[in-house]
């Protein structure tokens, strides 16, 4: 069998999980090409640990971390079954890599993982796990997680990073209080991504992981950076060259970024 592809999804605001968007539809539609893994470890920016913290519940409930929508987003369950063995794993790895990690319970699916998982694979039948992000870390360290979860992926798991290529909420929310979900991308994000896609394409690892200095307006886009890090274990997962395809690029309210790449 050979090895699944390690993928970043930008997940996005979560009402994408209801709304009628070009990401939603990529997302929708992903699962009718992609090999069927048998487990997911998702690497998600709503889950903010210092070191490295591993989901093991065996039935996680569904967290609606968020505010302010439709009543029907609130009513979403995603009844996929966790894996505590699998997760007693993944903090052995992390050990091997020299990270601190552990496994933490009562800790259920955040909208990282759950909204773009129901649409990728809606009959919530496949084990998940999540994997946290540590937002006092930089790439390198995020990098380093992915590179210890790699050789799950020949066991036919995937490996998943949910977070965002850009992230200025502040201004994602003026569009959405004014209505704006189609708003014009301004050419401070087109430059951030433009620039990140031809370093990922690249495969300048020395340039992404000092992407904040580096990086046109990369301050602006990203002003706390926890949600681009997924994309960095992502492509740690991939081991040390990889090949990116891009599977999806689209905007929602201007500013966030929903580009996908899958790393072999």
């Amino acid at each position: 069998m050979s090895s699944l592809p390690a993928l970043f999804i930008s997940h996005g605001s979560p009402d994408i999980a209801i709304a009628d968007t070009e990401a939603r539809r990529f997302m929708s539609a992903f699962a009718q090409t992609a090999p069927r893994p048998d487990a997911i470890v998702v690497v998600s920016a709503h889950f903010e640990a210092g070191g490295v913290a591993v989901t093991s519940d065996r039935r996680p409930v569904t967290i609606h971390d968020f505010g302010g929508f439709s009543p029907e987003l609130y009513k979403i369950e995603y009844a996929a079954p966790g894996d505590p063995d699998l997760a007693g794993r993944i903090a052995c790895m992390m050990h091997a890599e020299g990270l601190a990690a552990g496994v933490v319970a009562d800790r259920g699916f955040d909208h990282g993982t759950w909204v773009p998982l129901s649409l990728m694979y809606p009959d919530a039948d496949i084990p998940v796990v999540q994997v946290s992000v540590d937002p006092h870390a930089g790439p390198e360290h995020h990098y380093r997680i992915g590179h210890a979860l790699a050789p799950l992926r020949s066991e036919n798991v995937l490996v998943m990073g949910s977070g965002s290529m850009t992230h200025n909420l502040k201004e994602a929310f003026a569009a959405l209080r004014c209505g704006k979900r189609n708003a014009e991308t301004p050419d401070w994000v087109t430059q951030f991504v433009n620039w990140m896609d031809l370093k990922i394409k690249s495969g300048d690892l020395e340039a992404l992981l000092d992407y904040r200095s580096r990086a046109p307006h990369a301050m602006e886009n990203h002003p706390t950076d926890e949600h681009l890090m997924p994309l960095y274990s992502a492509i740690g997962a991939a081991g040390e060259t990889w090949t990116p395809q891009k599977l999806h690029t689209s905007h929602d309210f201007g500013v966030l970024s929903m580009d996908a790449y899958a790393f072999s």
